[in-house]
């Protein structure tokens, strides 16, 4: 049988539609061979073969693993620790101004679904309701905080977050991290960070170098 490509380009060898051994030739079906885990593109049967065939296979082998590394490195997340919108199932921006957090169920929503829906409402003038659950959207900052707080009560990660942020931003420190605390152990990401922020300034709780650097 033929090779289908020559061994000296650095590619891999093809026996019929059989992989073989980029040095000595050997075909998958005589003997197990192993990837060249850099690039991806050559099998060998041997540690020896490999070092064999290095000289030949090393200019193609950095390119090809170069690109790989930029494809990585370049590809567009599908989406991030933020999550998806859970009606267009799009990747929610990781800039909390581009989508609204609902007290009534803590869905977060894109911008555009937000709009799209209010758009409906007062196009059809139709009482304001949650975009993801349908509840009558709260009559002011106190019903939404009660929203919020049954969320809480849950063990909702999100809902405890925005409870932490609102004591955050009202100064009440002491609270707001025992809030964040409890949204850590529930899983939400965004809490760690703010945690590791307040261990660092020392708001609320006292400054602590390795529990800043945890908590990132």
């Amino acid at each position: 049988m033929m090779l289908s490509s020559n061994t000296s380009a650095g590619t891999q060898t093809t026996v019929g539609n059989m992989m073989s051994c980029a040095s000595c030739g050997v075909a998958e079906a005589d003997h197990k061979l192993k990837i060249c885990t850099a690039c991806n593109l050559v099998r060998y049967c041997s540690v020896n073969c490999q070092k064999e065939h290095r000289q030949q296979h090393k200019q193609e082998c950095k390119r090809r693993a170069a690109e790989l590394r930029d494809k990585i490195l370049f590809k567009q997340p599908e989406s991030s620790h933020v999550g998806d919108c859970p009606i267009s199932c799009l990747p929610l921006p990781l800039d909390r101004n581009g989508s609204a957090v609902m007290s009534c169920c803590s869905k977060i929503i894109c911008g555009g679904c937000t709009y799209a829906n209010q758009m409906r409402e007062m196009e059809g003038d139709l009482q304001q309701k949650c975009p993801f659950c349908r509840q009558r959207l709260p009559n002011d900052d106190e019903e939404a905080d009660l929203n919020t707080m049954k969320r809480v009560e849950a063990n909702d990660p999100v809902a405890t977050y925005e409870m932490g942020i609102k004591h955050y931003i009202d100064g009440d420190y002491a609270s707001a991290f025992n809030y964040f605390k409890d949204a850590v152990e529930l899983g939400d990401v965004e809490s760690h960070y703010t945690m590791s922020h307040m261990y660092r300034e020392g708001l609320g709780v006292e400054k602590e170098k390795k529990k800043k650097i945890y908590h990132l």
